[in-house]
């Protein structure tokens, strides 16, 4: 599985992509220079069960490290990892 990411101005994504389908996508908007919102986790279907919303959650924590950047995780699946798993917490807003 690969995870890409879309960086734009406003607002972002990561996908996961395994065998050129889209296997899900985690959105966020930029709330100044140094914080993204993350407001949004999608898994498809034939993905369910698989750790691909919690590989888009980490890949999302692996970019605020490396971009010194913090994250306010609304979308509740992306909270909801971020509560299990206190390792995260230093790029919490």
């Amino acid at each position: 599985m690969n995870i890409e990411q879309a960086n734009e101005e406003k607002k972002g994504c990561f996908k996961a992509i395994e065998d050129d389908k889209e296997a899900g996508i985690m959105t966020y908007v930029w709330a100044g220079p140094s914080k993204i919102i993350i407001d949004h986790t999608e898994v498809g279907p034939d993905f369910s069960g698989k750790g691909v919303g919690k590989k888009l959650v980490l890949e999302a924590v692996k970019y605020a490290r490396d971009t010194k950047i913090k994250i306010l995780p609304l979308c509740p699946f992306a909270k909801s990892v971020f509560d299990k798993n206190p390792d995260l917490q230093d790029v919490l807003f």
